[in-house]
């Protein structure tokens, strides 16, 4: 939990492949087929501007008119791609206007990456390098401002709910940084085998806590936290000094990367598990 590079860790196969993808999409197609009847929703690709140029972003919401509480989705490592369009449609069958931006949008459009991709390959992981250089804290803030922003100015949001934000491995300081930043705006944040939440420096995700009002879900890896075993006591600390109302869970049998559908360590049970304590907490924090 410590590294948002994590993901290449050499400890399991996490590569991503063509057939992975296929298997996924299969799978994530059955399951959106049962979410329509539930519910149609509209996808638009959108850009956005930034302090630093135009976001390529995907936009999600329920078909019709109407207004819905607004969620933001912070991508890992690999990007804006199917699996995390997937992600976008499923939550706006939930009754929310999402948005997905592309985080890499400074140094190229999404997708970022094609074809297989291997983390424990050096030559693959340099590219990562490329893409996550620009990522500062400060970079990461402005992002975060400019995304509510532009949600606020959108018909099919309801700006007088509070706004969720999820975020998966180095998308999981993003929903810190976004909940700390604007807490009159942001009422949910959820981090999921989230990279880098406690770290010794003076900008760590942990210590961003004072400045939040939302509530939190923590979904931590088994293997991240063996990792750094002593990063969920400094964050249900953090949480329990600044008087949020948090959840901080090491989730068994789960490795860094479960929750999203195109990884090789992809836990269908686990990744269900999550999302319903997410989903949950956001009809609770965002009405």
């Amino acid at each position: 939990m410590d590294d948002e590079l994590n993901p290449a860790s050499t400890d399991r196969d996490s590569r991503l492949t063509r057939r992975g993808f296929s298997t996924v999409a299969m799978a994530t197609g059955v399951a959106l087929a049962g979410q329509a009847l539930a519910a149609e929703v509209v996808e638009t690709d959108v850009s956005i501007a930034t302090a630093d140029g135009t976001c390529d972003a995907a936009f999600f919401h329920p078909a019709g008119k109407g207004a819905w509480p607004a969620v933001v989705i912070f991508t890992d490592i690999i990007g804006l791609r199917p699996a995390f369009r997937d992600m976008g449609r499923r939550m706006a069958a939930e009754g929310y206007a999402v948005l997905v931006p592309n985080p890499f949008y400074r140094t190229r459009k999404a997708p970022v990456l094609s074809g297989p991709f291997d983390f424990s390959n050096p030559t693959d992981r340099a590219k990562l390098t490329e893409l996550t250089a620009p990522l500062t804290t400060p970079a990461k803030a402005t992002d975060a401002a400019a995304y509510v922003a532009w949600l606020d100015t959108q018909p099919q949001v309801n700006a007088k709910k509070k706004i969720g934000v999820q975020g998966y491995c180095m998308g999981g300081p993003y929903s810190f940084i976004a909940a700390a930043n604007h807490p009159t705006r942001v009422g949910a944040a959820g981090s999921f085998h989230g990279g880098g939440l406690v770290t010794d420096k003076p900008d760590s995700p942990h210590l961003m806590a004072p400045k939040a009002k939302a509530a939190f879900l923590v979904a931590i890896a088994e293997n991240d936290d063996a990792k750094q075993p002593d990063a969920k006591d400094k964050l249900r600390a953090a949480f329990a000094a600044a008087k949020l109302p948090a959840t901080v869970e090491v989730y068994a049998g789960a490795q860094h990367g479960w929750c999203v559908k195109d990884g090789a360590v992809y836990n269908p049970a686990q990744a269900e598990k999550a999302w319903a304590a997410l989903t949950a907490l956001y009809k609770k924090s965002l009405g």
